[in-house]
Order: C-alpha cells, then structure tokens, then sequence
C-alpha cells in the first residue's frame, strides 16, 4: 500500500498564459504517504474505521441471508425457477454468490490492513493500539464466520497483500474455524468493555459472535460437546448484561434503536457524507402496493427489494403474539384521494386479514382485500401481494428507485439480547438441559405478551427455528441458521413454495459454490465445492 486517497484538492486557478513564470506551483495532495499517514497517532483508527465502513456493504446483500428458506422466498407468482432461491441450475457464475464472497474478503482486507500496519503507526498509546486490533480482528472473525459457513473451507489470507498474486488455496472448514476461534480470543482481550462510542465492538460483542461461533462448529465433525457448554456460557454472561427491552414494539422503534438489547450495530444516521448510500433494510419484503386506489409512492412504505415472506412465516405468530403488530403490516392507509373517488385519504386502501374472509364479506368492501391464500395469486394489478415488513421502516427516508442510493438512516442492528436468548436455547438443548432452553424461549414469549409458555419437554430444534423466525426475521442470516441445524432440505422443502414446486433442493445444496471468477483467477488453485463442477 503506496499511499492513501483521501480528498482530491484543485490547486490550479486564476493563471495567465502570458508568461509561464506567472503560474501557480502544484501542490500534490491527492494522497498521503505511508510515513505522513503513520505518524499520525489515530491513524489505526482510521484504518478500522474503513473495515466498519466495508462491512456496511458486506450485511446490506442479502440474497445468500434470506432467500431459499423457509420464511423467505423469491417475490413471484408460484412459477418458473430460480438458481438462488429454487436451487434449480446453481451456477458457480452467480451474481450474489460472487457479491457475497467479494464484500466479505474486503472487510478482510481492511482488517488486515490495519493489523500490519499497527506496529507502524507513532505516538499511539498501548490502549488505543490493543483496542484497534482487537476490533480489526473482530471484523476479520465476524466475516470469515459468514465465508466458512457459506463456502465451507476458503483461503485464509491473514496479513495486507502488497504484491499481485493469483496463486490461493482453500483452507480446511476445521483451519478456518480455529482462526477465527483465535481471533476473537485476541479480539476479547482487546476491545473495551463498553466502548466511549456506541457502534464499536465491545466485549459483549465478541462474546456473542464466539458463543455462535461455537454453537455452530459443535454440530461438526470436528466439534464437540464442550463447544455447546462454552456457548451457552459466554451467551449467558451477554444475557446478563443486555436485558430484553419491556415491549417488542419499543425495540423495533426508530426512536428507540439505541437501547440496552442491542450488542453491536452498524451506524449511518442522516448526515449524506458518513451515511454513504445508507441502509436499504427498510426496503426489506414489501411489494408493488402505489397501483392500487389511494396510494402512492410513499416516504413511509417505500419500494421493496425482492423476496417475500412465505405463508409459512405469517401463519407462525401466535394470538396475542405482540411481535406480529410490531414486524408486519396488514393494514394500509391511502396516502392520497383515489382518482376514481373510492377512496379518500386516511381510508383502509389494502387490508390482509390473518383469517380469512368469506367472499361475500370482501365483496362489501370498496378497498382491496387478501386472504392468506391469495398472496401469490395475481389480481390484475399486481402478480404478489403481503402483510409487508414494517419493523424496518424508516419515515421520511426519501422514496428511491433502484439503482439509486436508498440513503436509510436507522441504525443496521447486527447482534441483540434477542438472539443471544436464541443462541443459549440451542446451546442448552443440544447439552440435553431442555429445561435452560425452555427458560429463554418463554423470556422471549414473556416480551411478546404471550401467555402460554412452553416447557421443557417441549422444546426440540424446530421450536427454537420457529421462535427464531418470529423474533429475528431479517435481522439474521436465516440460511445460516438452517443450515447449522441440518434443517436446510428439509424445510426449505416443506414450507418455501417456489423451492417445493421444483423439488430441485439436495444436500450439497448446504453450501454455496465458489465463484467461479475466484476459481478462474487463482489459476484452479481454488477448488470447487462438490456438486457444482
């Protein structure tokens, strides 16, 4: 690395070309060398900073996250095929698989670039020096986590690349897990326990990624009983210092995204320049709603990227179940008077009730009306419609159009008590301690408002995916958490409507292929993943 760009400065104005003695000199400050940059003392700062920065891309794709599961699936009519969510014609040369895998190892490279370079930098305090590291090598575990688990073994690249090389080899599922094991243990005796500035990684934060970290690798082979002791532990210690929020609908809350549950978060805000293009979750499993009378392209509901719940996900919420209100919306408002006159702004324009209704019942209505059966049949105005995701929303973000920046500004929460509560019921159930895993499934039913609660007997792996469902839906990778339990195949074919219709869906499906650009530019040295030569 030569030299760092920062501002590109003009430093030629107001010459005349009547005498060469009367131009201005030039003053080179498109960059800073190595030796300006390091010797200024929050230069490691500067360098984590851009990992931050770089895993802003890496979490807003979300194709290999959400797509061919059980509670999301592609966003049409139930017909033809799709490689991602069907699992028909999988390709090495796909588009999101090579996205993933791009943005992930760019979050390495900042990592590891200021992992080399820390020992360089002058005038830095040993805290601030171990806490830069510390986080650095969080960020290189948090995204070689979401590699091995996606590709299975992946080259592990440890320090900065200053030279071009082609030449890479693919580490083993056990090698790269044991890194990352090895770096979130430095990254724990680094960074701070609770961090001056919010959106730094903390203790907790690392303490979370090892406790699913761990959970995840003792259903290897390689893994072990204690794997699952050690991640209801550090789960525990996490549980106890970031309690659930009294009300779901409070921690979903716009106004509210700074609280006590949350463990690490990604920040962008409303100021245009460190927001970048913003966060696009508020986009998140919404269909084409501003054909229908009453409404227009809204600040509120804004555009939707494309996935859809299934029918699966809204038949899980239970009566009385408050997260249902707080994550879905079934009723819309016109935002406008309907050109034909029916409908008048602030009237019903949409309405998805949760039991349907008798045809005569909808036929009485002058607003558009869906039965849970109907949210993949086309009308005439639109090929889908559902309950559309509102735990993300983001008023007044300006309405955006693709390829345009969706400029959110809420807060992209990446790990909550939730989740924790979620990762020590499986760690639990799968030590045989059904009884610990009933207790943190009926924390998270308590908040809800639920009134049953279960118990230990029963409480099996499937419950704990349901209540997960429920709980975290698009917060988490739901493909990861399939795919961890062995329960990929199975319900993805049972309850993602597309992915049953083509029954294309096989066990090596468990993992994505290597990019084929990846495998091409190394020369072979990457090899491919079973099932996709």
């Amino acid at each position: 690395m030569k030299k760092y760009l920062y501002i590109l400065t003009a430093v030629l104005a107001g010459f005349s070309l009547a005498s060469c003695s009367e131009f201005l000199d030039e003053e080179n400050r498109n960059f800073l060398s190595d030796d300006i940059l390091l010797s200024d003392p929050t230069a490691l700062d500067q360098l984590v900073a851009h990992g931050y920065n770089k895993l802003r891309d890496a979490t807003t794709y979300y194709d290999l996250d959400h797509q061919g599961t059980d509670i999301f699936t592609r966003r049409d009519i139930i017909a033809g095929i799709s490689e991602l969510n069907d699992y028909v014609n999988f390709r090495p040369a796909n588009g999101s698989v090579q996205a993933y895998w791009t943005n992930y190892y760019k979050v390495i490279s900042g990592a590891n670039i200021a992992l080399t370079r820390a020992d360089e930098v002058q005038g830095i305090s040993d805290s601030d020096k171990s806490r830069g590291i510390g986080e650095a090598k969080f960020l290189r575990a948090y995204s070689y986590f979401h590699l091995v688990e996606n590709f299975g073994g992946v080259p592990l690249v440890l320090e900065e690349i200053t030279t071009a090389q082609t030449a890479f080899y693919r580490a083993t599922e056990q090698e790269v897990y044991a890194q990352i094991i090895l770096d979130l243990d430095d990254a724990l005796a680094g960074v701070d326990e609770s961090p001056a500035l919010f959106g730094r990684a903390s203790k907790d934060a690392v303490r979370h990624l090892k406790a699913k970290v761990l959970l995840s690798r003792g259903y290897k082979d390689f893994g072990t009983a204690q794997d699952f002791a050690d991640a209801a532990a550090l789960a525990e210690t996490v549980i106890s210092r970031h309690p659930l929020v009294g009300n779901f609908n409070d921690l979903v809350s716009r106004e509210n995204q700074r609280n006590g549950e949350v463990i690490f978060s990604l920040l962008y805000g409303n100021n245009p320049v460190s927001r970048g293009f913003g966060n696009n979750r508020h986009l998140l499993f919404k269909f084409v709603y501003d054909v229908y009378p009453g409404q227009v392209r809204s600040t509120l509901y804004h555009r939707g990227l494309g996935r859809a719940p299934t029918p699966f996900f809204f038949d899980l919420f239970e009566e009385g179940d408050q997260r249902e209100e707080a994550t879905i919306r079934r009723l819309m408002i016109a935002e406008v008077n309907s050109a034909d006159g029916t409908v008048a702004k602030g009237d019903t324009s949409i309405y998805f009730p949760k039991v349907a209704w008798p045809q005569a019942k909808i036929d009485s209505k002058i607003y558009a009306v869906f039965n849970p059966n109907q949210y993949f049949t086309p009308d005439g105005l639109t090929q889908v419609h559902f309950p559309m995701f509102r735990k993300f929303d983001d008023p007044g973000v300006p309405y955006t159009n693709p390829g345009i920046n969706p400029d959110g500004e809420r807060d992209a929460i990446l790990m909550r008590g939730g989740e924790t509560r979620l990762i020590a019921a499986e760690a639990y159930l799968q030590s045989g301690n059904s009884a610990k895993a009933a207790e943190h499934i009926n924390a998270l039913r308590d908040r809800a408002g639920l009134s049953s609660m279960v118990s230990a007997g029963e409480v099996d792996i499937d419950m704990i995916l349901d209540e997960s469902a429920i709980e975290m839906a698009g917060e988490v990778s739901r493909w990861m958490d399939l795919k961890r339990t062995g329960k990929l195949q199975e319900r993805v074919l049972e309850y993602n409507p597309h992915a049953a219709l083509n029954n294309a869906i096989k066990p090596y499906h468990s993992l994505r292929p290597i990019p084929q650009a990846e495998i091409d530019v190394s020369g072979e040295t990457i090899s491919q993943n079973e099932g996709y030569n």
